[in-house]
């Protein structure tokens, strides 16, 4: 069920109009919990036990954790048991295929020969981001952030809430526990914003993402056969697609839960408008940045211990967030890429004051400078095979292919140089906020315009949200 399959409406509007009509605020976190289940359950019901079982087993772990904080009697055994049964889960359903088969190749670097043993496993549809919700409760509670929370129902809605459930934002305990304590009213909805903001979303990734997905998919399948702009556009393409497809689905994501009355954190700002790859990250899928900041960069150790061990923490966990979206060397070189971008950009943070105040690039060029690596990155990122990604990048940065097929490249570049300038826009007046606040005519007359000529601009057959394989 995807946020632009007009089924996803229907389910929507009976969701919302049944949770508005009850009165009781139980009976109406009960009903999110079974819509939750059947939004899920759309893709395949066999994994709704998966998730309950998820949910079930740290809700009684926090539990657990809490009451031996109360009585001073904290083992040690709590905290490996409950990482060692959540990412096992992980492992099974997303990597086990991946070390098997890494395993029998590196064994034969040395002459061994080891049959491989693989599974035909499906990966269940957002796994890894209701496990990190998951597991960043428990370890709220154990580190004494939060108090555990009593109530299953509501630990079962926090993990499976079905606006953000498949794609994210990654949703901390602290932020919506306390959004379950109390009722909620409609009149305290963002009517406006939320429409506004889910008819962007609806346009990002219906229209930019998913018709900018042919031009990439011809060019990544057979780059060779591609002239090098071509290719360099491609690059430039996928980029874009895959911010709009998954800001797209954050946006609708926050717009869905606003209009049931919850908040959920922003996960885009603008990110391709960054000056240093520093910014970038704290302005790209920023729900995950900063999970992986707070619960592996700094229990590393973080800056604590010395730039080596700074740089050891920084690179470890970028490699490890790689590896998060997949198990592929690709997610891992992709994951090094940025590691090693943002330990360059410290160390030159760290030489300017040396150097005095004169500043070799401007922000303009340094944002460049950064776009650029972080494209050349997304060429690991969506490249099916580690030797395709490097003839790609080859073709990316030397401009040179033994291709000659062009791509018709007129619509996309427009569609590009639209969306940057839009996004810059918004960045420096504010434009979406300002639409906000025209008069309603004005606004459900421009939004429903907007919307028609968006539907019309859908390509055929909506496209499933890239991040869903993650």
């Amino acid at each position: 069920m995807l946020f632009v399959d007009p089924i996803f409406f229907v389910f929507f509007l009976v969701t919302a109009s049944v949770y508005w009509l009850l009165t009781s605020h139980n009976w109406r976190k009960v009903w999110l919990l079974a819509a939750s289940y059947v939004f899920y359950g759309a893709w395949d019901w066999r994994f709704l036990f998966l998730m309950i079982g998820c949910s079930a087993f740290n809700y009684v772990m926090a539990l657990i954790v809490e009451r031996q904080h109360k009585t001073g009697a904290a083992q040690a055994w709590i905290l490996p048991v409950s990482i060692f049964a959540n990412l096992s889960v992980l492992f099974f359903f997303k990597y086990f295929n991946f070390f098997a088969t890494s395993l029998t190749e590196f064994a034969a670097l040395f002459g061994a020969t080891v049959s491989p043993v693989t599974l035909q496993v499906v990966l269940p549809v957002g796994i890894s981001f209701f496990t990190f919700q998951a597991m960043s409760y428990f370890f709220d509670v154990y580190r004494k952030d939060i108090p555990a929370e009593k109530s299953f129902i509501d630990v079962s809605l926090y993990i499976a809430f079905f606006p953000q459930l498949v794609a994210g934002p990654i949703v901390r305990a602290a932020d919506f526990l306390p959004q379950l304590t109390r009722r909620r009213f409609f009149a305290d909805v963002n009517l406006r914003g939320s429409l506004l903001l889910f008819a962007i979303g609806f346009i990002k990734k219906a229209c930019i993402a998913d018709g900018l997905a042919p031009y990439v998919e011809r060019v990544f399948a057979d780059p060779e056969t591609f002239d090098a702009f071509s290719i360099f556009s491609a690059v430039i393409f996928y980029a874009m697609q895959i911010y709009c497809d998954f800001s797209g689905y954050s946006d609708m994501a926050i717009a869905a839960a606003g209009l049931l009355g919850y908040h959920l954190v922003i996960n885009f700002r603008a990110p391709y408008l960054s000056a240093n790859i520093t910014e970038f990250w704290r302005r790209w899928h920023i729900s995950l940045s900063t999970w992986l900041r707070d619960y592996l960069y700094i229990p590393l150790g973080g800056n604590r211990h010395g730039p080596r061990r700074r740089d050891r923490n920084l690179m470890l966990t970028m490699i490890l967030g790689g590896l998060w979206h997949g198990a592929s060397y690709n997610f891992i070189v992709w994951g090094f890429m940025h590691g090693l971008a943002l330990i360059v950009r410290r160390e030159w943070a760290a030489l300017r004051p040396a150097v005095g105040d004169v500043r070799l690039l401007s922000r303009f060029f340094s944002g460049l400078l950064t776009f650029y690596w972080v494209c050349i990155a997304w060429i690991f990122f969506r490249a099916a095979t580690l030797p395709a990604a490097l003839d790609i990048t080859y073709a990316f940065v030397t401009l040179r292919s033994p291709g000659t097929e062009q791509l018709p490249l007129g619509v996309p570049w427009i569609a590009v140089i639209l969306l940057m300038a839009s996004q810059w826009a918004d960045q420096k007046y504010g434009i979406v906020k300002r639409i906000e606040s025209v008069s309603w005519p004005a606004f459900y007359g421009g939004l429903g315009t907007a919307s028609a000529f968006a539907l019309a601009l859908v390509p055929g057959g909506a496209l499933p949200f890239i991040y869903f394989q993650f």
